[in-house]
């Protein structure tokens, strides 16, 4: 085994620390006896270059634009197979056949319905509460009529947890949309895909025989996908967090789709589409962008960079694709497109975005398909909660399998006052 060592330039004391191998990408330094060894702990805020656990899941190279789901490309998933299945894929570590993906999805279906006692919480919020509050609570919910979930030991139980709440979240999102508009809720058609089930529910009237584009519905499909797992990012590793704690995995799950709701994370494609509007006209692009440019100037160009992709997005590319597929066959606002798509020409020439790695990122091509789509603006994250939940609950899984959990206990650096007397 390969090992690093530590020089204290203090005292001149050397520690050795082992390195431990990835299957692929990057190896870690294991600290974990770091302060018992040394007294000292690391520095690293923001955790940009510490690794919190050991996982089957998912895989990021963000210097090459590489995501994989249990060693599958992303691109291969997204084009060739449909949500449910990469759902399964996630939940049971391989690709189903034709026979379990039938019996998965009739699970699925027949799961989507909600207890009338989570319904009737509903109409205990005002009509202008945004749907990701209603979404929080009515998760958090979840757990006093799912209770026996707390005490789960063992992975069929686990299976039939995680299928549950995967099936409710697109009734659950539904109902918070059409709780802002005081319209009646919609049950789930059994008779109806995972994906078209969720745009039924969100548009249609009761008794109404309502007909779906296939082609909104493969859209959707894939941005679910898209957004099935994404790793340790922030509103995961709340949801490991809370995890660890012993929390109801239901709660756990509310506080991902807390953490979730930031602008910095899933709110982003909403500020995109806001900004988009903001520069309003192909012929304000260069102006903007100078403004992004510019230092002293506080604007900065929404949809553009990543914290760990240091190249094109993959999911990106997909839905770059994807939109210039749809472009002529929904109503995609031609004005916006225009400058979304000017914007991206002049980024990935100019040679301050080259220079920086600011490439368009996923949030840059969502918005634009789910307004295209007539999703409410509001909704944008919600899509986000939807197509997560099954990451956020194999996450959730991966941990409880774990050797070697402990409750999430950062440490800090201390810079306050000391040794005061009263």
């Amino acid at each position: 085994m390969n090992s690093v060592t530590l020089i204290n330039n203090t005292n001149g004391e050397k520690y050795e620390f082992d390195i431990l191998d990835s299957t692929k990408g990057s190896g870690v330094i294991d600290v974990r006896n770091l302060y018992a060894a040394t007294g000292l702990f690391t520095y690293d805020p923001g955790f940009t270059s510490t690794a919190s656990c050991t996982s089957e899941i998912t895989f990021i190279d963000g210097e090459k634009g590489e995501l994989r789901y249990r060693g599958y490309d992303i691109e291969e998933l997204a084009t060739k197979k449909e949500y449910l299945e990469v759902c399964f894929l996630l939940l049971n570590k391989r690709l189903p056949n034709k026979a379990e993906l039938l019996d998965f999805s009739e699970e699925i279906s027949k799961r989507s319905f909600v207890h009338e006692g989570i319904k009737d919480l509903f109409n205990a919020f005002p009509d202008y509460a945004h749907p990701m509050s209603m979404m929080s609570a009515s998760v958090s919910a979840m757990s006093a009529f799912y209770f026996e979930h707390l005490d789960m030991s063992e992975c069929k139980d686990f299976q039939v947890m995680a299928r549950r709440i995967i099936a409710k979240m697109p009734t659950l999102a539904a109902f918070s949309y059409r709780r802002t508009l005081g319209i009646p809720f919609v049950y789930p058609d059994i008779e109806r895909s995972f994906t078209e089930n969720f745009l039924y529910m969100l548009r249609a009237y009761p008794g109404q025989s309502l007909k779906i584009p296939t082609i909104e519905v493969t859209a959707l499909d894939t941005i679910f996908t898209l957004h099935a797992d994404h790793e340790q990012n922030a509103s995961t590793s709340i949801v490991r967090g809370v995890a660890s704690t012993g929390a109801h995995p239901y709660v756990a799950l509310s506080a991902g789709i807390n953490a979730l709701w930031g602008r910095a994370h899933g709110g982003a494609n909403e500020s995109v589409m806001l900004q988009l509007e903001m520069i309003g006209s192909v012929d304000n692009v260069e102006n903007f962008i100078a403004r992004a440019k510019d230092p002293n100037d506080e604007f900065r160009l929404m949809g553009f960079g990543h914290r760990v992709y240091k190249n094109f997005d993959p999911r990106a590319r997909i839905l770059k694709n994807l939109l210039h597929e749809l472009k002529d066959k929904i109503n995609i606002n031609s004005e916006l497109l225009e400058v979304a798509m000017k914007i991206e020409e002049i980024a990935l020439s100019d040679e301050y975005f080259v220079k920086r790695k600011l490439y368009p990122n996923i949030d840059f091509y969502s918005g634009l398909i789910l307004t295209a789509m007539k999703i409410p603006r509001s909704m944008f994250t919600i899509i986000f909660v939807i197509g997560r939940t099954v990451g956020w609950i194999t996450q959730w899984m991966e941990f409880q399998e774990s050797e070697d959990k402990k409750i999430a206990r950062p440490r800090q650096r201390y810079m306050g006052e000391t040794d005061k007397q009263v």
